[in-house]
């Protein structure tokens, strides 16, 4: 799963610290803007991944245009993946009921049933990817 968050940086003497808005307590810091980057993608990728173990909902990033800071900071778009964290390997199996109208239309017309609950409890949940 694919997440964007804007990140105010912050210049302190000769070091960064990175703050992400939306994410209360998200924060890390470093000794230079290459590795405060590093950092932050680290920072935010630790603490998505923390919430949804957890199963809290996920706070929609807000619009990097929206977010203040001071002469000393500026603000950057932070990416982060964290399929790679997840375990995505483990299937679960589940059963469910549908009405045979339905299923009989699905098959016709080469519907994967799995694909399409995936894809619908994403939406549903509000995760983006």
């Amino acid at each position: 799963m694919f997440f964007v968050y804007p990140a105010i940086f912050h210049k302190e003497e000769n070091s960064y610290w990175v703050e992400f808005p939306d994410l209360e307590g998200c924060q890390t810091f470093a000794d230079t803007l290459e590795e405060a980057a590093e950092m932050a993608q680290e920072a935010l990728s630790g603490y998505l991944i923390t919430t949804l173990e957890e199963k809290n909902k996920l706070k929609n990033p807000s619009e990097i245009k929206d977010i203040k800071c001071d002469k000393d900071s500026f603000t950057s778009l932070v990416t982060c993946d964290i399929g790679k964290y997840l375990n995505n390997s483990k299937a679960i199996k589940k059963t469910l009921t549908i009405p045979e109208w339905l299923n009989d239309m699905a098959v016709a017309n080469g519907i994967n049933f799995s694909a399409i609950l995936q894809e619908a409890l994403i939406e549903k949940l509000e995760i983006t990817k």
